[in-house]
């Protein structure tokens, strides 16, 4: 495992499984895998405030999880290269989870 990798693992970890947002954020991960979403759209399809939304949104940018396209308001999200090329970690996490 190269050491991007392991740090990527550490990160979704703690982004996912470490924080009281953290189911929130698989939710958002697994959504923008299927289909690239604006913010509203994701609050609507995952029936959230739309300031929440907002909020995971920014903390998965800002740890290069999740990328966008477009102005703040109109910005369509979807899962960053690094993020695709390693959902599988992403996966085995949420198996993690899912156990406990």
């Amino acid at each position: 495992m190269s050491a991007n990798t392991r740090s990527l693992k550490y990160l979704l970890g703690w982004l996912i499984a470490g924080t009281r947002g953290g189911p929130t954020r698989a939710k958002i991960i697994v959504t923008l895998k299927e289909t690239p979403q604006n913010a509203n759209q994701l609050a609507t399809t995952l029936k959230m405030d739309y300031k929440t939304m907002r909020h995971h949104l920014d903390v998965l940018e800002k740890n290069k999880i999740i990328t966008s396209i477009g102005d703040r308001y109109g910005a369509t999200y979807f899962l960053s290269q690094m993020m695709e090329e390693n959902y599988s970690l992403f996966e085995e996490i949420m198996k993690k989870i899912g156990k406990k």
